[in-house]
């Protein structure tokens, strides 16, 4: 279960105004008056389909992935979320209940923010209200992008493509060629919109046309340019 913890609620408050700036002294003590920050342990449910949304969150630290349950209850990653960023606000804004569930993917840091504290600052700074407006405008973009990519495209395609969205999202350890993020089979072809043994197939295949070398879940991309063309290819 998720852990409330004593941050630095004006730390957090800075972090939070960071990406809403410019924002006044005023908006960024109500972030630090009404928020609260938890720590969600690996596999750990941020929150859930079917949930009635009351809080908008912010990844502090650590990773998050956003999947659906569909047919045979077969869950489908829909996209990951790194440190900076607010997810799960687009259902409260549509008046739904959550359409999808959000699951820490290693030990995270999320600040909670309540919706209603986010609805006065949209109303007072239209700054605010622009930023939230273009995040939506850019999420709904990226998810047409997806949902041709992964029912158009080859399995290959698919993955590379995954392996890729995984490098945007996370980047790379010191060595500028591992993800830093860790995925089990099973994650990477929810995400690529695939069986888990076709994951694993095509992961062996890239790995013996020299492509990637793989290690458990730690997974180092040696041939970046060969991967990008295999993902644009389909």
């Amino acid at each position: 279960m998720s852990a409330i913890i004593a941050f630095n609620p004006n730390d957090i408050a800075n972090k939070i105004s960071s990406i809403l700036s410019p924002i006044s002294q005023e908006h960024h003590n109500l972030i630090a008056n009404t928020m609260e920050t938890r720590i969600f342990e690996c596999n750990e449910l941020v929150y859930e389909e079917g949930n009635v949304p009351t809080n908008i969150m912010c990844l502090l630290e650590g990773k998050v992935k956003i999947y659906k349950n569909g047919v045979g209850n077969r869950s489908q990653i829909l996209r990951t979320v790194s440190p900076i960023e607010f997810f799960g606000y687009g259902a409260y804004l549509s008046r739904e209940n959550y359409l999808t569930s959000a699951m820490a993917l290693e030990r995270s840091v999320i600040a909670l923010i309540p919706m209603q504290t986010i609805l006065q600052l949209i109303r007072e700074n239209n700054n605010i209200c622009l930023f939230f407006f273009n995040n939506l405008a850019r999420l709904l973009g990226n998810s047409y992008n997806r949902t041709v990519n992964l029912t158009q495209k080859h399995i290959r395609g698919r993955l590379a493509e995954s392996l890729l969205m995984l490098e945007d999202c996370y980047g790379f350890e010191h060595d500028g060629q591992t993800l830093t993020v860790r995925l089990s089979r099973e994650d990477l072809a929810n995400m690529s919109s695939m069986t888990t043994s076709n994951a694993i197939r095509t992961l062996s295949a890239f790995a013996s046309e020299g492509l990637i070398t793989v290690s458990g879940r730690k997974i180092k991309i040696i041939n970046h340019r060969e991967l990008s063309h295999i993902s644009i290819l389909g």
